[in-house]
């Protein structure tokens, strides 16, 4: 089962990693998403969090994502985390809306 916040900014997503950390998930666990690439990039870096990657999502996918508009790939990423497609549509659109999603997965 996942953990999925949804948040306004980095301080907040700060807070909601730190809460997830202190529920016993490791920062290997955690996820950030965020629609503008740019933002994104900064909000991984500066809070020390995990990119869906190929470890995530397989080689196939991590390569097709190279492919796909934003949107999609992004909705890729969140149904490899184990979200259906509804979910990750519906999640999407709080990323378009300039939310930033945190999500929790514990590893089998």
């Amino acid at each position: 089962m996942n953990t999925i916040k949804v948040v306004e900014n980095g301080v907040q997503a700060k807070r909601e990693i730190d809460e997830l950390i202190m529920q016993g998930y490791s920062k290997d666990e955690i996820y950030l998403l965020a629609h503008d690439k740019t933002r994104f990039q900064d909000l991984t870096d500066s809070l020390d969090i995990n990119e869906i990657g190929v470890k995530e999502q397989g080689v196939i996918e991590s390569f097709a994502n190279v492919f796909r508009k934003r949107g999609d790939e992004l909705r890729a990423k969140l149904e490899s985390l184990g979200m259906s497609p509804l979910e990750a549509e519906r999640y999407e659109e709080d990323l378009d809306r300039g939310k930033v999603i945190v999500v929790a997965a514990k590893s089998a």
